[in-house]
Parts: structure tokens; C-alpha cells; sequence
């Protein structure tokens, strides 16, 4: 297997994302692997609203899966060949490997092998697709745009990388026209949609263990803009090099482009920013035009995901800026982003799925704000990937470094194997050098009891990672309210 390069960015990709891919009622029943997963499960639920017989396993018993057999999926936990006997075609997580038993016997049974990202796009045959992409905030802005058009009458499909807290599901079969993706750039996938309206967040370096190099980072953006429809448009973030660089490409090539950001020359322009506790309001400025924007959830990212979706709605959907500003304002959050736990003994819990050095450094921007001068923001980080954290420790602990105390735990290794002398400790000796209070501990069962001693009324704990750091903050609750006893 080669390299990738500049001039081919997806050299190292497991299918052929440039292929046609077929309507989903061409496929019959289908068989997942890795069916709990979030992108997964989004997909399985549209099939099923659409009439699809579905199935699948899983290897551990996640919660979802209970939903999925209740919406008529017949659901295993395990991976045996015996699962996918009844499958004509069968949709596979990037986590799945190549010598899992169920994979290998579907293709000695000659079965079409989608990735996630071609079954969700065999679904969006004769709809208007958004795509929404980006190395941070992807998951908010699609959610964000999702609730917009909602308000618009609009009623999309949607498939999120979370569950939205107002509709409690991170999937919908919309009857509506439209459909609202994530697009996940991490393997390169995301050039299977062909959207009408794509958003670009930021491009940054990530996912370097499939890339190699920033530069073929870019090179793999600049893919995805050139799969827009013909006429349709790019909506990118003027804040952000990277995704500048996409936006003149794309010009460059005649495609239609929108800028958005706090930046003098961005198309839709954004100032007046203020946070009141949780609330936000901003003002967008388009031309002579000006919009207030009132947001349930804080941060100028989120001010940022959410002007990234009013353009997509306004000048890619033709929609009411007053209808797509009243959607925005009802939105109440999606789970893991920045998700309010609970409250014990003056301790506050919010959990975050942060992974990324941005999404790091933002979330604890955010939680500084805050606090102000009312207390310690005490973020506890569990680095994903072994890639990642190789590759990123310093920048990854530069951005925790602006909390009052950080506890970094050991490596969530996801898909990947152990890399010697690649440990959380990397991390933690980075946060370190920017002056935090920091405690590594490496034993995910004593990470709780530790922050029990650590925490003092007042504190805002932020529970941050991609892994199973998220089970932290109810233990931490539990142990503060035995202690209050």
C-alpha cells in the first residue's frame, strides 16, 4: 500500500470513496458491524424508518442497541459468521478490521462491503444534502443547522455524530427534501456525498495517522469542495488559514463561496459577541444587513458553528433569516458537547467529547469564561488515540493548561494498538509547561476517588475525551454526595 500524497490523499483508504453508489432500496436487508456506533446507528435508524430490514452486531452492549431492537433491528452481541447469513449487503465502521469473522465471511460470500459514510449517501438519493465538515464543531453545526431548518417547516433527514437534547436521537427520516450530514474527514470518506451546500469548519491537522501530512490534509478538502453540485455552495470559516485557503480554491475553481467569522473581510460577519452565563448573543452583518443571534449554548465557537449554519440555511436553502435565527435560538445542546452533568456540594460536572488539540483548547476557553473569578476550572483529559496523542501532546496540553487544575489520564486507544513510550504522561508534562496544577493517573479507577479530594465548592469539573472518560463525571457525583453525607 502506498503513501498518500498531495496529489492523492486517500491512498490508504480501505474502499473506493470516488465510486457511484446505489439507492439503498437496491441493497435489501442489510447487516452492520459495529452497529453501536454513533455514525453507525444513525444510519441503521434511517433504514429502518425507510422499510430496510436491518441487523447487526456489536462487540460490547451499549445502550443503543436496545433502542435499535425496539425500532425492529434484530441486534447481536459478539461477532459470529452466523450474523450476517440472512444479509444481501452489509455496512462497516473504519473500526472494523480486516480479519473480523463476520467481514470475512460476508466477502467469501461475495456481498457488497459499504463503509458507514456510502450507506448513509445510499439514502440521500433525490434529496438536497448538506454536508457539513471540519476538524472542529462539526457535530454543533450540523445539529445547529438541523434545528434551524426545522423551525424553517422544513423537516430533513439528519444524521449527527451526537443526539440532539431536544429530539433525544442522533438520526431522523425526514419526509422533507433536505438532507443534513456530518461528514467525516478522518478517513477520507467524506467525498462521498456530493452535497448541494457544504460547510467547512476549519481545516487543520488531524487524523495524521491516515494522512501522514497536513498538506495532503488540504489536498483532501480541496477533493471534497470539488464534489459540491454544480451550482451549489461552500461555507467556510474566514477565522480559520486552512479553511481561507480551501475558500479561494474553490473560487478558483468557479465554485460559490460564503465566508463566515469575526474576521473584518468575512462575507457574514460577526460582532457585538457577549455570554451571559450559558446564553450567547452575537451580531451577523450581511452587507447592510444585520441579525441578532441568541444562543442557548456558549462560546464564540458556538457563535461561530452557529453563523456557519445560518449561512448554509439563508444563502444555500433560500430560507427566512428570521425563521433560521428563531431555530438557532431554540437549540438546546447535543449530548457530550459541552453537557451539564449535575451539581453535588457546590461541584459542578459538564462533560465534553474534546479530542482534538482545538476542540481542547476551545472547551476550556469556554469553561474559563465561565467561571470567572467564582472559582477553578479542574479539566480531567483522556487523549484519544495513540496517533493523536503522539502527534499533538504538546498542542493538546497547551490548551488544557488554561484550567486551574488538569488531571490527564492514560491513553483511550479506540482502534488503535499501543505505541511504546506513548502515554498520557506526554500530555500531562506539556500541560505542565504551561503552568498548570497537573496530576497524571494512569489507572481509570482511581481517577474518580482522586478528583474527590481534588475538588472544592465552587469548581467547574470538566470531564473531556472521546473515550470513557464520560462515566467519570456521575461516579465523581456519586462519591461527593456519599462524602456530604
Amino acid at each position: 500500500m502506498t503513501s498518500p500524497t498531495a496529489e492523492e490523499p486517500f491512498a490508504r483508504a480501505r474502499f473506493d470513496f470516488r465510486a457511484p453508489v446505489p439507492r439503498a432500496e437496491e441493497l435489501g436487508a442489510v447487516h452492520f458491524l459495529a452497529i453501536g456506533g454513533a455514525g453507525m446507528s444513525g444510519v441503521a435508524r434511517i433504514m429502518l424508518a425507510r422499510g430496510i430490514a436491518v441487523s447487526g452486531t456489536d462487540a460490547k452492549d451499549v445502550p443503543v442497541l436496545t433502542a435499535l431492537r425496539a425500532e425492529g433491528a434484530h441486534v447481536w452481541v459478539g461477532f459470529d459468521p452466523a450474523h450476517q447469513e440472512a444479509a444481501d449487503a452489509v455496512v462497516m465502521s473504519s473500526s472494523i478490521r480486516d480479519d473480523n469473522v463476520e467481514l470475512v465471511a460476508a466477502r467469501e460470500r461475495g456481498l457488497p462491503v459499504l463503509h458507514r459514510a456510502q450507506g448513509l449517501a445510499s439514502l440521500m438519493h433525490g434529496r438536497r444534502r448538506v454536508a457539513v465538515a471540519g476538524a472542529n464543531g462539526k457535530t454543533t453545526t450540523t445539529s445547529l443547522l438541523t434545528v434551524a431548518l426545522q423551525e424553517c417547516g422544513l423537516d430533513p433527514s439528519f444524521a449527527v455524530g451526537g443526539e440532539l437534547a431536544k429530539h433525544g436521537t442522533n438520526a431522523h427520516s425526514g419526509p422533507g427534501d433536505t438532507f443534513v450530514v456530518e461528514a467525516d474527514e478522518s478517513d477520507g470518506s467524506f467525498v462521498v456525498y456530493h452535497p448541494h451546500v457544504a460547510i467547512v469548519t476549519n481545516v487543520q491537522p488531524d487524523h495524521l495517522d491516515f494522512y501522514d501530512t497536513f498538506k495532503v490534509v488540504e489536498a483532501a478538502y480541496r477533493e471534497f469542495a470539488r464534489t459540491i453540485e454544480p451550482g451549489g455552495l461552500l461555507v467556510t470559516c474566514a477565522d480559520d488559514d486552512g479553511a481561507r485557503r480551501l475558500a479561494a480554491a474553490a473560487r478558483d475553481q468557479g465554485t460559490r463561496v460564503v465566508t463566515y467569522g469575526f474576521a473584518e473581510d468575512a462575507d457574514l460577519r460577526l460582532d457585538g459577541y457577549r455570554a451571559e452565563g450559558l446564553l450567547t448573543t452575537v451580531v451577523l452583518h450581511r452587507g447592510s444587513e444585520k441579525q441578532e443571534l441568541r444562543l442557548a449554548v456558549p462560546g464564540r465557537h458556538n457563535a461561530l458553528n452557529a453563523a456557519a449554519a445560518f449561512a448554509a440555511a439563508v444563502d444555500g436553502l433560500d430560507q427566512d433569516p428570521t425563521a433560521v435565527a428563531s431555530g438557532l435560538a431554540s437549540f438546546t445542546g447535543t449530548r457530550r458537547r459541552f453537557e451539564p452533568k449535575g451539581t453535588v456540594a457546590g461541584v459542578t460536572v459538564v462533560d465534553d467529547y474534546a479530542h482534538n488539540a482545538g476542540k481542547v483548547r476551545a472547551v476550556v476557553e469556554t469553561a474559563v469564561g465561565l467561571v470567572g473569578d467564582a472559582g477553578r476550572v479542574v479539566a480531567v483529559f483522556q487523549p484519544h488515540l495513540y496517533s493523536r496523542t503522539r502527534d499533538f501532546a504538546a498542542e493538546l496540553g497547551a490548551g488544557l493548561s488554561q484550567a486551574d487544575v488538569v488531571v490527564v489520564m492514560d491513553v483511550y486507544a479506540a482502534r488503535e494498538d499501543p505505541v511504546p513510550g506513548v502515554t498520557g504522561e506526554l500530555v500531562a508534562e506539556a500541560a505542565r509547561a504551561g503552568g498548570a496544577d497537573v496530576h497524571y493517573v494512569a489507572s481509570w479507577s482511581a481517577v474518580a476517588p482522586v478528583l474527590a479530594e481534588l475538588v472544592r465548592p465552587g469548581d467547574l469539573v470538566l470531564t473531556i475525551g472521546a473515550g470513557d472518560v464520560t462515566m467519570l463525571g456521575p461516579e465523581l457525583l456519586r462519591l461527593l454526595g456519599e462524602a456530604a453525607q
